[in-house]
């Protein structure tokens, strides 16, 4: 994570404001908890997130992530793994806008609408200008880093490995 002690916990505080203001309420445990990820890209105002996990089992998983204005998830995949199909994922707007681009294609999410990814999809997300709150209900989550790169990004899509551009929304 690239970000100070002191960006870091605005970032925090941030996504704990939007997740009140969706009417989430959040924990003390789950404020401790609060992940804040650049994608090991280092420029999280960007292209980041921050991620509360509720659970995580090697059956299902469900999360909140909280993006910023315009901030951007970028495009990965959730390939087979250990006999797996991969990650199933739906996505669930809570509060704001998102932009989802599933195989090329614009879905836009306004609170209360979502959209149900299948496993190796090519996708990507990004918030609207008022930032976005988004739940993601799933098969098991596998996005933790491994070695140099992120298990999620297969290496054609992996953002170091391509030059993209972003949608003005």
């Amino acid at each position: 994570m690239s970000l100070n002690p002191e960006a870091l916990q605005g970032a925090r505080q941030h996504a704990l404001d939007m997740l009140q203001q969706a009417g989430i309420a959040v924990t003390v445990r789950e404020r401790e908890a609060l992940d804040v990820a650049d994608f090991a890209l280092g420029d999280w105002e960007q292209t980041g997130l921050t991620e509360l996990v509720y659970i995580n089992t090697d059956r299902y998983c469900a999360k909140e992530l909280v993006l910023s204005g315009g901030q951007t998830c970028p495009e990965h995949l959730h390939p087979p793994f250990d006999g797996t199909p991969g990650k199933e994922e739906t996505f669930r707007c809570r509060r704001g806008v998102v932009y989802l681009y599933v195989e090329g294609r614009e879905i836009l999410l306004r609170p209360g609408e979502q959209h149900t990814i299948p496993p190796a999809t090519p996708h990507w997300f990004q918030a609207g200008p008022d930032g976005a709150v988004v739940s993601e209900f799933s098969s098991t989550s596998r996005d933790e880093p491994t070695g140099s790169c992120l298990a999620k990004f297969s290496c054609a899509l992996c953002p170091r490995n391509q030059t993209s551009t972003v949608p003005d929304h």
